[in-house]
C-alpha cells in the first residue's frame, strides 16, 4: 500500500533527466523583451535598457524594447488597445525578458507596475510569460538600494518566470550617465555585463526546456478532472439520445 494516499499516480510522474535533453535545440538568436520604467525624456531607466540592450545583441540576442508611452493604466480600457495588444505580443514573442524600473517612494514606478499588470498569467490555455527567464534591474537618485528589484522578483515568480540570480542596482544614476544618455565605465557598468551575460546563457539553457520544467502536477491532475467530466458528460448526452 502506498504510503502517498493523497496522489493520484495516473498523472504523477517522477522527474526524469532524459526529458531535460531537448530533442532540437533551436538555433535562431534568443529572443530578449526589455522593459522600462519611466516616461522622463531624460529617463535613467531607460538608458540603463538601451546599455541592456547594446550588451545583448553583442552576445547574440534578438531584442526588442516596449515604449511605455500611451499604455492606459490597467483596466481603464478593453485589453484590445493597440499598445495593450503590442506588449503582449511582444511578451509571446519572447524567450527572455529584462525589467528596468526606476525607485520611486520606496518601490517600482507605476509606469513599471502597469506594464506588468497588463499581460495576464493566463490568456486560456496560453501562458505569455511561463517559463521564460528574466534579469531585474533598477536606477536609484540617491544611495543605492534594492527596494525595486525585490519586487520586481516577487513579481516574476507570481508570473512564473525563471528569474536569474544576478541583478542590477545602480546608485545616483544621475552620475552615470554622460550627456548622451551613455553609461559611464564603473563597477555598476560591470554588473550589467554580468547580468546580461547570465540571462543569455540562462535563456540559452531553458528555452528548450521550460514546458517540461512548468509541467505540474497539480494542473496535470486538474486538466484529467476536466477531461473525465467532459467524457462522463458526453456519454449521459449519448444515453440520452439513444433512449428517445
Amino acid at each position: 500500500m502506498s504510503d502517498l494516499p493523497n496522489i493520484d499516480f495516473s498523472v504523477l510522474g517522477v522527474p526524469d533527466l532524459g526529458r531535460l535533453e531537448p530533442g532540437k535545440l533551436s538555433t535562431h538568436p534568443p529572443r530578449i523583451l526589455l522593459l522600462y520604467g519611466s516616461l522622463r525624456e531624460r529617463s535613467y531607466s531607460r538608458f540603463l535598457t538601451l546599455e541592456a540592450e547594446r550588451l545583448l545583441r553583442h552576445f547574440g540576442a534578438e531584442t526588442r524594447m516596449f515604449d511605455p508611452h500611451g499604455l492606459p493604466l490597467p483596466d481603464a480600457t478593453a485589453s484590445d488597445h493597440p499598445k495593450v495588444q503590442e506588449l503582449r505580443e511582444l511578451s509571446l514573442w519572447s524567450e527572455g525578458q529584462v525589467w528596468c524600473s526606476p525607485e520611486r517612494h520606496g518601490a517600482m514606478s507605476a509606469v513599471m507596475k502597469a506594464q506588468i499588470d497588463w499581460i495576464p498569467l493566463a490568456t486560456g490555455s496560453v501562458r505569455p510569460t511561463q517559463g521564460r527567464t528574466l534579469a531585474v534591474m533598477q536606477v536609484c537618485g540617491g544611495s543605492q538600494s534594492f527596494n525595486a528589484v525585490n519586487q520586481l522578483r516577487v513579481l516574476g515568480r507570481w508570473m512564473r518566470m525563471v528569474t536569474i540570480p544576478n541583478q542590477s542596482s545602480v546608485a545616483k544614476a544621475f552620475q552615470e550617465f554622460d550627456e548622451a544618455g551613455r553609461m559611464k565605465p564603473s563597477s555598476y557598468y560591470d554588473r550589467v555585463v554580468d547580468v546580461m551575460e547570465e540571462l543569455v546563457k540562462f535563456t540559452l539553457l531553458t528555452r528548450e526546456r521550460s514546458d517540461y520544467l512548468t509541467d505540474r502536477y497539480s494542473e496535470r491532475k486538474e486538466a484529467a478532472e476536466k477531461e473525465a467530466k467532459r467524457l462522463a458528460a458526453e456519454a449521459m448526452r449519448h444515453e440520452v439520445k439513444a433512449a428517445e
